[in-house]
């Protein structure tokens, strides 16, 4: 395990506190797998990075964040994940118990991170990460993935996607009663996600991203005038916010919940910036201005043209997904279904009230659901399953 802080300032019971925590996890991880198969066990993520949140209590410091593991398994991934995603997931149970905060595992293969292209996350990856086990096997399969210049445009409009379907979790657990305080955390967390996102779109968009998010912050305020799209310094300010409960979340407890009509109003205020952010990407990345979200949603072009024709057919075919617009859509990759939902949910307030937009989330999501939770609910099992 190499040198290094998990956090920025955290306390040293709490440094302790994960480096036993990721003993316990490389352990049960080689008992599992065995040292002939195991080829890295890599910490990822914001405690990876050294860069992970720190929840401050009156008993003293806590993690907040996942601790996302990614294990490198040689062989064949699908034959690797039948063979130990089940023992992966019972040793993750366990260990998060005594970790303090969810373990979760990824795995892979070195040859498949040799394989893939550059994306945000194979970037994130492979530029701030802890090697718990493996050799320079490591280094040589993720080099060419420390190029943030290389991430692909589309990346950007996917990670608003992603942190919009977040929002839109979010306002279900806004509208639920009791509002208790884990539903108040699990929204101030979408809702400081989202600042961060906004701000990392607009980097990762321009070729300009870095695994740092205080690093993003100043390429942020830094980015020339011409480049900086509308409501600019709204954005700017928000990612600040974003950057600061990253480093330092606030967690809403018992007795200290944050007021709801609070929290609704930031969260419809960051919704609303997140969509038009993500529209604007998104007219730059089609070449193509739209009117408004159900305008984009409606759109007959293919949303996803750098994705390939028969892989999108081979995906559509495998994973069973219904055509919601004739034969022609197997062709198209599903994550177009995802973004045409997602836009519509995060601008209607009242999609049964609103015909269009009824008629064009029950086709894209092959439904007869009225209500938005229902709407909600079909999105939310077709965006994880291609997200």
């Amino acid at each position: 395990m190499r040198a290094g802080r998990f956090t920025l300032d955290g306390s040293d019971p709490l440094e302790a506190h994960l480096v036993l925590a990721c003993r316990r996890i490389l352990s049960g991880v080689r008992g599992l797998i065995g040292d002939q198969r195991l080829q890295a066990l890599v910490l990822g993520g914001g405690y990876g990075r050294g860069e992970g949140g720190v929840l401050r209590e009156s008993g003293g410091d806590r993690p907040y964040n996942d601790l996302e593991f990614y294990v490198a398994v040689r062989g064949n991934r699908h034959v690797n994940e039948l063979r130990y995603r089940r023992g992966l997931e019972a040793l993750g149970h366990i260990l998060t118990h005594l970790a303090d905060v969810e373990v979760e595992f990824k795995i892979t293969s070195l040859s498949e991170i040799a394989g893939s292209p550059v994306s945000m996350f194979s970037y994130d990856l492979a530029a701030g990460h802890r090697l718990l086990w493996g050799g320079p096997g490591w280094e040589r399969a993720t080099a060419h993935h420390h190029r943030e210049e290389a991430i692909p445009s589309a990346e950007a409009s996917r990670l608003l996607m992603n942190r919009g379907s977040g929002l839109l979790f979010a306002r279900l657990r806004l509208e639920s009663d009791p509002f208790t305080a884990a539903a108040a955390d699990f929204v101030q967390r979408n809702i400081a996600k989202a600042q961060l996102a906004c701000g990392d779109a607009i980097l990762a968009e321009r070729g300009n991203y870095h695994w740092s998010c205080r690093e993003r912050h100043r390429r942020l305020g830094e980015l020339p005038a011409p480049e900086r799209p509308p409501d600019f310094e709204a954005i700017l300010r928000d990612h600040a916010s974003g950057v600061k409960f990253k480093l330092h979340p606030q967690c809403a407890g018992p007795d200290g919940a944050p007021d709801r009509s609070k929290l609704a109003a930031a969260h419809a205020e960051i919704t609303k910036r997140l969509l038009a952010l993500w529209m604007n990407l998104e007219s730059r990345r089609l070449g193509r201005n739209f009117a408004d979200a159900l305008a984009y949603a409606a759109d007959p072009n293919d949303q996803c043209p750098d994705t390939s024709r028969t892989r999108n057919f081979l995906i559509n075919v495998r994973q069973r997904f219904d055509a919601p617009s004739g034969a022609a859509t197997l062709w198209r990759h599903p994550r177009q279904r995802v973004c045409r939902v997602l836009a519509v949910l995060l601008a209607t307030t009242d999609p049964a009230g609103n015909e269009a937009a009824r008629k064009l989330l029950q086709g894209q999501l092959a439904t007869e659901a009225q209500s938005f939770a229902d709407f909600v609910a079909a999105y939310e099992a077709l965006w994880r399953r291609v997200r």
